[in-house]
């Protein structure tokens, strides 16, 4: 599959400030990128700190002043099978290094205060029909409403708030598969289909020996997810990390299919 992506952003700062922008699409086995365009205006100076290990694509400005700006990109999705139903679970001392880091507990994902909730409600389950479970469970708990959740909000706050948006169920489906020690992470992405055209905020865990895409929401096709960042929770994924102060103007996103 190869889709269009289009991001649109406008932001004002009174005062000068650098922002880490992470809106590429990242250099992963998945999917390759034919094109793309990231620009600023007025023109300012981007650095560049991209993650070589992980192809997350990462730039550096500084804003001052109304900021414009936009990225364009011609991405082809690869093969990609998010097929959980008997995918075995991995021993830790099996696990690669760099899977480690997703069994812990994080900021917004406090799993270790889940492993009783996990432990009576699906125990009886293991590896790949365990995680579908907790997708399913979640999709049928919670209901999709913005306003109920702000930036503070935590997978134990979803729990019981039962409502809250694609960041809010990506952090319960992530907290629910660490309890149950299963690697999970979360990954922003752009999302075909996506009503209405956003930055998605998904979950992938370690299974079978390979990571898995799930989409607690169900609102957007794996096989129409482009990877943008990767990390312990929404902390690490933001699309955009302002140090300073800066107020949203205008910002749009088109994810579209193409031909060629």
């Amino acid at each position: 599959m190869r889709l269009s992506i289009q991001a649109d952003l406008t932001y004002h700062f009174e005062h000068p400030s650098e922002v880490l922008l992470l809106l590429e699409a990242a250099r992963a086995p998945d999917q390759a990128i034919h094109s793309e365009r990231l620009s600023l205006s007025p023109a300012a100076e981007i650095a560049r700190l991209d993650d070589s290990v992980t192809g997350e694509r990462r730039a550096v400005f500084t804003g001052h002043g109304e900021v414009a700006i936009s990225y364009t990109a011609k991405v082809e999705l690869l093969a990609r099978d998010a097929n959980l139903k008997g995918a075995a679970t991995t021993r830790v001392r099996d696990l690669p290094g760099e899977a480690l880091r997703y069994l812990r507990a994080s900021r917004y994902c406090p799993s270790d205060r889940f492993e009783a909730f996990v432990s009576t409600e699906f125990s009886h389950l293991q590896g790949g029909d365990k995680v579908a479970a907790i997708v399913e469970w979640i999709g049928g708990h919670l209901a999709y409403e913005a306003g109920v959740s702000d930036a503070t909000t935590t997978a134990m706050d979803t729990f019981v708030d039962r409502a809250g948006v694609c960041r809010d169920f990506t952090h319960l489906a992530i907290s629910l598969c660490r309890a149950a020690e299963i690697p999970a992470r979360a990954v922003s992405a752009y999302a075909w289909k996506l009503e209405p055209p956003d930055l998605h905020a998904v979950a992938e865990v370690y299974l079978g020996g390979r990571w898995r895409l799930i989409d607690a929401t169900g609102l957007a096709p794996i096989d129409g997810l482009v990877r943008v960042a990767t990390g312990l929770d929404a902390a690490d994924i933001a699309f955009m990390t302002i140090f300073g102060k800066a107020d949203l103007v205008s910002q749009s996103f088109t994810i579209e299919q193409t031909k060629g």
